[in-house]
């Protein structure tokens, strides 16, 4: 089997390395902007700055993030027949694969789940973890404040009908994760010292490199690794921090605007002690932490859901009947459509191409296999843990009591869903607030390794300390600047990344389309050796 070694890394240059550094150091420093605090996209109002909003989300950090956002989301959102470019694009992406795979993620959903419980593992496989491991890492890069703040946020800026879309983005989106992954291992390399490189990036130089278009691949390699990056220091990074600390807020009320330093601090120190270990340590305490906070997480939300059982019939007519509205007072079917597929995309990834750096570290000669293994994570972080959250916000009404309007104005979501939550749990409140804490604990892990691979991508092994000193800095800024700004930059920066990635899978999906149905006919034959 062809095994690519790497010799040495090389970086794309130090001009863009020091254009990188000057635009993340400069996010402190840039200027103020007396203007209109909303995007070009669509009208957002800015975070108080008094009450649940840090004081200093006035200052110069704030005003930074919102200049950055504006620039970049007149090209990302850029509106094509009332749908931005970017959903549009991720939309029609994830139909087309499923569609030519075959509808691979409902015929291969039970293998899947086989192959993750270890039935086919063998520790002799090349690799640096098992299926188990690499998709714990990569659900941990999803499974964050997204599932909790961004539905809340979602269910109360497009109405319960975001949440059909948010389903469907998540099933067809488990079609583009796993053509993505299995490209992520097929284009994966070695190093001397047995650690694994591997994702985007390298399917799209080395892949598009075989494909004849060298130069193609290496401008989306860059493109992707300058938007993973910032999607890892901000939407993976900072929004984390920060929705964090709104929800620990609740049952912790000492960590005001005065105090919030302490907790940006304290996630700062937390993080560092792990990402010293690499994707070893990332995976292990993935595997533990993951089904952990997921179990606690869908545990409560299914209290609530029995306890308003009657309510659910109303509630999934809603979810439904708004969906496809033209009078929706959301902005119609198209505006629903909109706020439900971006808050998915935004929480599983799917087409961004960020997990496949995860799953490329997987032990397994079949790089369809691990492909497989990563369908499972829109299932389960959008069908199964979004699905939970919005059903607990429109059953409980929240998105709609005027007690809350100022936490929805000011798009505190983790918040709003632990008020929501309340109403049935009071008692809840402090749990909720470490689910919360897990939550965006184990995303700051996952994405410091998705950064910090690009960042190594791009300048080299050598520098990987100052992407560690950079990302521990963005920790701590989360907890001090406003959640309106951060969540948007998170957006712009994440679902960028679906421009190189979707353009280099789909140059490349025939090759995945032609290892599937080897592997699938070979699966149906019997011929893999089931090791337990």
């Amino acid at each position: 089997m062809h095994r690519p070694v790497i010799t040495r890394s090389r970086p794309v240059g130090p001009v863009v390395g020091c254009l990188l550094l000057v635009a993340a150091l400069s996010v402190g420093t840039y200027p103020a902007a007396a203007q209109d605090d909303r995007p070009v996209d669509e009208p957002r109002p800015a975070a108080a700055a008094t009450g649940s909003a840090p004081k200093v989300a006035d200052g110069g950090i704030d005003r930074a993030f919102k200049r950055v956002n504006d620039a970049l989301s007149s090209v990302i959102f850029f509106n094509v027949g009332g749908i931005p470019l970017v959903v549009l694009w991720l939309a029609l992406a994830s139909i087309w694969f499923t569609w030519q795979m075959r509808f691979i993620n409902i015929r291969g959903f039970r293998h899947a789940v086989l192959v993750t419980m270890g039935r086919y593992d063998d520790p002799e496989h090349e690799g640096e973890v098992s299926h188990f491991q690499a998709l714990s890492a990569a659900l941990s890069g999803t499974l964050g404040l997204g599932n909790i703040a961004g539905v809340a946020i979602a269910i109360a800026t497009g109405g319960p009908g975001a949440t059909f879309w948010m389903i469907f983005a998540g099933l067809v989106g488990m079609s583009a994760k796993f053509t993505e992954c299995t490209l992520g291992q097929k284009y994966r390399r070695f190093r001397p010292d047995g650690l694994v490189m591997g994702g985007a990036m390298y399917y799209l130089s080395d892949g598009l490199g075989q494909f004849g278009l060298p130069r193609l691949g290496k401008a989306l390699a860059v493109l992707f690794c300058v938007m993973c990056i910032g999607g890892s220091l901000g939407g993976g990074n900072a929004f984390q921090v920060n929705q964090a600390l709104n929800g620990i807020r609740e049952s912790v009320p000492y960590l005001d605007e005065d105090h919030a330093w302490i907790f940006g601090l304290v996630m700062a120190v937390l993080v560092g002690l792990v990402i010293l270990g690499g994707i070893k340590r990332i995976g292990a305490t993935a595997e533990k932490v993951v089904p952990f906070m997921c179990a606690i997480y869908i545990a409560a939300c299914l209290y609530v859901l029995f306890a308003k059982l009657g309510e659910l019939p109303a509630a999934f007519s809603r979810i439904f009947v708004e969906a496809f509205s033209p009078k929706a007072v959301f902005g119609g079917m198209i505006g629903v459509f909109v706020t439900g597929f971006k808050r998915a995309a935004f929480s599983n990834e799917a087409g961004t191409g960020s997990a496949a750096i995860a799953h490329s570290a997987a032990r397994t000669p079949y790089p369809v296999r691990e492909g497989i293994v990563a369908l499972l994570e829109p299932f389960i972080d959008t069908v199964v843990v979004c699905t939970m959250t919005a059903l607990v916000i429109v059953v409980s009404g929240a998105h709609e009591n005027p007690a809350y309007e100022q936490l929805i104005r000011n798009e505190q979501g983790s918040a709003l869903t632990s008020r929501a939550l309340a109403e049935t749990l009071p008692w809840f409140t402090g749990v909720l607030g470490f689910c919360v804490f897990l939550f965006a604990y184990a995303t700051l892990i996952s994405w410091y390794y998705y950064g910090e691979r690009c960042w190594c991508y791009l300048f080299g092994d050598r520098s990987s300390i100052a992407f560690k000193l950079l990302f521990l800095t963005f920790t701590f800024l989360g907890a001090i600047v406003s959640a309106t700004n951060v969540l948007i930059f998170g957006d712009l920066m994440i679902l960028g990344m679906a421009f190189p990635n979707v353009v280099g899978v789909t140059l490349l999906s025939r090759e995945v389309k032609r290892d599937l149905d080897d592997y699938w006919t070979r699966y149906k034959n019997g011929e893999f050796e089931v090791k337990r």
